[in-house]
């Protein structure tokens, strides 16, 4: 059964082409994603969550991270990585890593594009580095210690890289 929450973010929304398609894979912090959810709002971008999500969408933390935007988050929700990659389609998909790939400045990063993230704790699954590999990116982080960033964080950078490449289209 569908909680509040959930039952409006199934509601269709006025977004038919959103700049960009936000994945995350399995998230576990509410707070990021309710972070994540806002800045969807803001950047003008469709959220979707891969399944199995760690929170319950009640969580005050998501609630207080994503504030009243929640009932404007264009977001889909998916049973598993199999029913995302059929919702997707031919549409470019770019996925973002710690490990050692090419940076993402070097990636197209189309309007429309889908932009995945893995979760907070294990990042995106090994199945997926190996069957997408050479759509793999990562952000620099030249600092010494430099284990990663906070996915929230990632998001943003990756998302307003994005918009700063199709600066001409907004």
């Amino acid at each position: 059964m569908l909680n509040n929450v959930e039952k409006m973010m199934q509601e269709p929304k006025n977004q038919l082409y959103p700049l960009f398609q936000i994945v995350l894979v399995a998230p576990e912090i509410p707070q990021n994603t309710g972070n994540i959810g806002r800045l969807a709002v803001n950047a003008e971008c469709r959220l979707h969550l891969i399944k199995p999500i760690s929170f319950s969408f009640e969580d005050k933390y998501l609630r207080r991270a994503g504030m009243d935007y929640w009932p404007h988050v264009d977001c889909k929700i998916h049973e598993d990585w199999e029913s995302f990659a059929a919702y997707a389609g031919d549409t470019p998909m770019y996925f973002f890593s710690t490990k050692h790939y090419p940076c993402f400045w070097d990636c197209p990063m189309e309007k429309g594009a889908f932009l995945i993230f893995g979760s907070e704790s294990r990042g995106l699954p090994p199945e997926l580095h190996e069957k997408y590999k050479s759509r793999f990116y990562t952000i620099p982080m030249p600092g010494e210690f430099n284990r990663s960033l906070n996915l929230a964080n990632s998001v943003s950078i990756a998302v307003y890289e994005g918009l700063r490449r199709i600066r001409n289209l907004l």
